[in-house]
């Protein structure tokens, strides 16, 4: 039954896939990651991974569908070092911490927790490869001996069946490494990445740890055992409502019936392309829109920031060429509307507008943004009369809001001045 259903709610919807190889836009920052990490030193990215092919006869031998996988990466968190089981907390006192942060990945193989956190940008993304650099069969058993030391799955069960795919001579301890390379860890080894980008503030990052950390709580204390799920319980769900705890948008219901949960459900390229409007799309010039909307209103409310804001970027990684492990014609699906195909045109949008991927494009944007919106300020009792409010406790709630919005954007205009002295190199 729930293959006929499934095939049915797939059939309702048309595939797109990108092309094997990804296109690279032009350099993120002016500079390095370190500037980026001056600029917006709290980050997230959601990103979008493409299938998994491992050529055979070398270890286990793995692959995927083409609808992919999903990773969160949160920069300057770590994992707690008084801990065996994953548990993050904040990390801002580290030295050198431009860099540091944690990847996240959620796995159909755990039992024992909903997701485990790999500490290092470059050896989560990248497993330490320089860019243009080939990936060796010794490259590769290098990497897996210092993910070892890492001691990225103590403390966390694997399902049984895991172990059935590996070869006979692996220990369980070296089975959990090896199944999981380029889909926990070491993503470049074998898979293509679109990341989205969104700075955050420390209060945002602290609820987002102190959600993932509950996440884990039942499976750390074995109270449950972790059951991975398409349709109610994936990758993409976990990654979307991490950012809905700091209110970036609504969150996406989980562990509904099957049902309900066959027609909707996160995919993980289609969460690239939504991170990516509702980070720097949203029409922040409409104070109307952004009332009503309850995640972007308390979201400006609680933290004085808003779901679209300068610093959110795409980030995008290639497969490792030459490659003597995996496949490197990988593709990543996302399902689309089969009339419209609102997805193709919005993702097709993003790859070809520099805002999207450079920072001086990018806060270029928002700073006529902000300086339009602060031109076409308007009386907040036009809008009281255009809404008919009428009740003095809703009236004064949107006087608030109101005085909040143009506060915000006055702070944003000087913050972006700030922003672009510091890519040009002055000191304010």
């Amino acid at each position: 039954m729930i293959r006929s259903l499934t095939i049915v709610a797939l059939l309702s919807l048309a595939g797109c896939a990108t092309p094997n190889a990804i296109i690279q836009p032009p350099p993120t920052t002016a500079g390095d990651e370190a500037q980026y990490d001056a600029l917006f030193p709290y980050y997230a990215e959601i990103c979008a991974l493409s299938q998994l092919g491992k050529k055979p006869g070398f270890g286990a031998e793995l692959s995927s569908g083409i609808g992919g996988h999903a990773v969160l990466y949160l920069h300057r968190v770590c994992r707690k070092s008084s801990e065996t089981y994953p548990v993050l907390e904040i990390c801002d006192g580290a030295p050198d911490s431009a860099g540091d942060g944690v990847g996240l990945s959620v796995n159909a193989h755990y039992a024992g927790a909903s997701w485990v956190a790999v500490e290092g940008r470059k050896f989560f993304f990248d497993g330490n490869l320089e860019p243009g650099q080939p990936l060796t069969r010794q490259g590769y058993e290098a990497l897996q001996k210092q993910a070892e030391a890492k001691k990225i799955y103590d403390d966390v069960d694997f399902h049984d069946e895991v172990y059935s795919s590996v070869p006979a001579d692996m220990t369980p301890d070296q089975a959990k490494y090896e199944v999981s390379v380029a889909t926990d860890y070491a993503i470049a080894f074998g898979r293509n990445r679109y990341c989205g980008r969104i700075p955050l503030g420390r209060p945002q990052m602290l609820r987002i740890i102190d959600y993932l950390n509950e996440l884990n709580r039942p499976y750390k204390d074995r109270s449950k055992v972790f059951d991975w799920n398409l349709f109610n319980h994936n990758c993409s769900h976990i990654n979307h409502n991490a950012l809905a705890s700091a209110d970036l948008w609504q969150p996406w219901p989980m562990d509904r019936s099957l049902l309900v949960s066959l027609f909707d459900f996160p995919v993980p390229k289609n969460e690239f392309v939504n991170v990516m409007r509702r980070t720097n799309d949203l029409p922040i010039d409409d104070i109307e829109a952004l009332y009503d909307d309850p995640a972007a209103r308390a979201l400006l409310m609680e933290y004085g920031r808003l779901p679209t804001e300068p610093g959110a970027i795409a980030d995008l990684g290639s497969i490792a060429s030459p490659n003597d492990v995996y496949d490197t014609q990988s593709r990543i699906i996302f399902y689309d509307d089969p009339i419209t195909g609102r997805y193709q045109h919005w993702f097709d949008r993003i790859m070809s507008d520099p805002r999207y991927f450079r920072i001086r494009d990018n806060l270029a944007y928002f700073d006529a943004l902000y300086r339009k919106i602060e031109d076409g300020k308007r009386p907040v009792e036009l809008y009281l009369h255009k809404r008919h409010i009428t009740d003095n406790r809703e009236a004064e709630a949107f006087r608030m809001f109101y005085r909040k919005y143009y506060d915000y954007i006055a702070d944003q205009v000087r913050a972006v001045a700030h922003d672009n002295a510091i890519l040009n190199g002055k000191n304010s």
